[in-house]
């Protein structure tokens, strides 16, 4: 059986053939082994798929452009992976305390697009 390295991009058949559930245990697997502890390794690991998710849809998204983009700029695919999942969860964030009514793709896109390695490392994750 195939193991989930969030370093390597995953084949994106075996990736697609896989539920979420086992996407996630599979991510979960992964932390645990290299003894990476975590506050909530079920939400992390959601988060985790949901981003790899929209990695393996290509071009469908502007995500797979953002993590190269971030790459090239010396983040590791994992810590790139994390740094887009920080806007995403600053997006969801918005959503369930009802300060927007929908998530909006477009800003969300807009807001990776202004994602760097160097505010990620900063802290910084948004000009907002």
């Amino acid at each position: 059986m195939q193991k989930y390295d969030p370093m390597l991009e995953p084949d994106r058949q075996w990736w697609e053939a896989l539920d979420d559930d086992e996407r996630i245990s599979m991510v979960m697997e992964h932390h645990q082994e290299a003894g990476i502890q975590l506050p909530d390794e079920y939400t992390h690991g959601l988060l985790q798929v949901v981003v790899e998710n929209q990695i393996a849809m290509g071009e469908e998204t502007p995500v797979d452009a953002v993590l190269s983009r971030l790459v090239d700029e010396y983040l590791n695919r994992h810590d790139a992976v994390h740094a887009i999942a920080s806007i995403l969860v600053s997006h969801m964030h918005e959503l369930i305390h009802g300060e927007v009514a929908a998530l909006d793709h477009d800003d969300y896109y807009a807001e990776l697009e202004k994602l760097t390695a160097e505010k990620w490392l900063r802290g910084e994750y948004t000009d907002s």
